[in-house]
């Protein structure tokens, strides 16, 4: 899981975050409970723009009303946990905090559907001198009025590891989980210097996924053509179907819970192959292409199916915790018309059909891809090395 060096303390240690996610298994009585603390984080939220935004037209004034105002005139708030309600009020926030910093990247906050968001809340962990108000057991969480809440580990946390909060969702087949977060102390890893030897340059392949500066190709199994046939034979049906009956719910659930096995094998095949890529080399460089730019500009499929800019990020802490480097080349680096033998520019695009192409200057036959992995490799290799001088220099 992801782990951010948060800053550095003494001997050289670093304090870290990790998340374990864990598979619930609530009663039903626990199960209706995390139905009210969704539907109640939705209506807080709401009550809070609300009334956020009727200060604001009638003042001039930012203020966001805290959770404890709405609990007089709607008594079912008090039914469940007073940090989920909290932690609402801290998201929104912080919502508000990064659209004034940056609105042209983050939008206004948005009110809050049933049926468009996703059902979680978060709750922080608090010390007493009765002990914590959240603990894992042998073979569960307890949880503030849940109780003990069945679940399943595939990993245990170190025992001087902090827990600090949990975030619980559900999913649309109806399965919730359990994300939690640590807090702890470890030592620092050992700063790693690349060679040319020991770095890799990534490209960004619509064919195969990636091809790296070696000739390598990755070839993840192409998931969602392989399910194609069962997703259109269900939307076939749903057409046919009464919305809302016990078969088109049914129908519902299938379709979701195909598309939920898609996500769950390309999550596999990303982690396992970040790290793959991260025990190998000791720096891995790679450009910075907008896949949602990409997406618009082609017509061989959705680039965003693949996934490669979660394996971007997985690769980055990855790397990062071993000390190794992420180095991250320009997207409008010309990589793909650059020929990695002499070092000429070609004056114009090469169009994404052609798979090979001459060099004029060198007459070199060039791989597209692999091509294009090599420049990206030397570039990154070139802005580390630079960029490392300059702060040796002063």
């Amino acid at each position: 899981m992801p782990r951010t060096a948060k800053k550095t303390v003494e001997d050289g240690n670093v304090i870290r975050f990790t998340t374990l996610k864990v598979r619930l298994y609530p009663t039903p009585e626990q199960a209706e409970l995390f139905e009210k603390t969704f539907g109640c984080c939705r209506y807080i939220w709401n009550q809070m723009l609300a009334d956020q935004q009727r200060f604001y037209s009638e003042t001039g004034a930012f203020f966001i009303p805290t959770p404890a105002k709405y609990k007089n005139g709607a008594p079912f708030l008090k039914e469940v946990d007073n940090q989920a309600l909290i932690q609402e009020h801290n998201k929104l926030n912080q919502a508000f905090r990064v659209f004034f910093k940056d609105p042209e990247n983050f939008g206004y906050p948005k009110f809050k559907r049933k049926k468009d968001d996703r059902d979680s809340f978060t709750a922080c962990n608090h010390a007493f001198e009765s002990g914590p108000t959240i603990y894992i057991t042998k073979d569960g969480i307890r949880m503030t009025k849940a109780g003990i809440v069945k679940a399943k580990f595939s990993r245990r946390p170190q025992a001087w590891w902090k827990l600090k909060r949990i975030t619980v969702d559900k999913t649309r087949t109806g399965k919730y989980y359990c994300s939690i977060l640590y807090e702890h102390t470890e030592k620092g890893p050992v700063p790693v210097v690349p060679t040319e030897e020991t770095t890799v340059g990534l490209k960004y392949s619509m064919q195969h996924f990636c091809a790296d500066s070696e000739g390598s190709m990755a070839d993840p199994p192409r998931w969602r053509k392989q399910a194609q046939e069962k997703l259109t034979k269900i939307q076939r049906n749903l057409n046919r179907m009464q919305p809302g009956s016990k078969n088109y719910r049914e129908a519902v659930q299938k379709f979701y819970q195909i598309h939920e096995h898609i996500a769950n094998q390309r999550r596999d095949y990303i982690h396992k192959e970040s790290s793959r890529i991260a025990n190998a080399w000791d720096a891995v460089c790679v450009r910075t292409d907008e896949l949602n730019e990409l997406n618009k500009i082609t017509n061989l499929g959705n680039i965003c199916d693949s996934g490669y800019g979660m394996f971007r990020e997985c690769l980055h802490y990855k790397l990062e915790r071993q000390g190794k480097q992420f180095l991250i080349v320009d997207r409008y680096f010309p990589s793909t018309r650059t020929c990695s033998a002499c070092g000429c520019v070609m004056p114009e695009e090469i169009s994404t059909k052609r798979r090979t192409w001459i060099c004029p200057c060198c007459g070199t036959v060039l791989k597209r891809e692999h091509n294009a992995a090599q420049n990206i490799k030397a570039q990154g290799l070139a802005q580390y090395f630079r960029m490392r001088e300059r702060r040796e220099s002063t």
